[in-house]
Formats: C-alpha cells, structure tokens, sequence
C-alpha cells in the first residue's frame, strides 16, 4: 500500500508554528487531520527559519517539527535544480519563488498535486510537466 504524499510550503508551516498568524488555526487543523507523508525542501525551511527569526522559540520550533519527523527534507539534486530554473522561467510573471520551484520539481518527482500552501495565486497556477494542477490546502 502507497502511502499518500502532500507538500508543505513555507506560509502554511509558519502559520502552523506562529500561534499568532491569522492562518494558524486553519493551518493547524488541516496539517494535523492529514494522515500520509508531508514533503518539504530546504529551500522552503530556510524561508521559514526566516521568517520565524522574530518570533521567540520560532526557528528552534521550525527545526524541531522537521527533526521529529513533521515532514520529510527532500534534498535538491541537479535534475530537480534545472527543472527549478525552468520553472522558474516559465513562471517569472508571477513570479515564482525558488522554494516554489523546489516544491513543483518534488511534486513531478513524487507524483502529488497535494500542497499546503498560503500561496494561492501561485500554486493555482503552477502546473507540473503534464499539465496538471495542484490541490490546495488549508
């Protein structure tokens, strides 16, 4: 039996650890109900330690939820970086952010259109190579 597999992306994982983001609740909810596998990159823990500087615990919270198995690091290898740079060119009007990318070369990879994302706009627009969009949540 497959198990089934969902990105994470960086608002959604902020707004899952900062209990005083709008989005947290929702966040919350909708990650912990989930039951398969959640895949992440580095690029998008990077964006979230960021993000989390300010808040107090944040980034040691962000690290902790990776390190306790919260979700599953994907390293980058060259064939996910140069879909990233085509990706990142075919979406430059958006624009797409690297992390974007790494998460759109993983859901090819991975076979998932599953994402939690804050990122709307973006990832209703994204498309993997045969054409098929992304199922957003929360």
């Amino acid at each position: 039996m497959e198990v089934e597999r969902a990105l994470l992306d960086t608002g959604a994982l902020v707004a899952f650890l900062h209990r005083d983001d709008r989005d947290h609740m929702p966040c919350v909810e909708a990650i912990r109900g989930y039951r398969g596998l959640l895949l992440t990159t580095e690029a998008v823990l990077t964006e979230s330690i960021y993000l989390l500087g300010r808040t107090v615990g944040g980034q040691q919270a962000c690290l902790d939820f990776i390190l306790q198995g919260g979700a599953v690091l994907v390293p980058a290898s060259r064939s996910s970086l140069a879909r990233c740079r085509e990706l990142m060119a075919e979406y430059a009007d958006l624009p797409a952010d690297f992390a974007d990318a790494t998460l759109v070369a993983v859901a090819e990879e991975m076979d998932t259109r599953r994402v939690f994302t804050l990122d709307r706009r973006g990832f209703s627009a994204y498309r993997v190579r045969d054409g098929r969009g992304f199922e957003v949540y929360p």
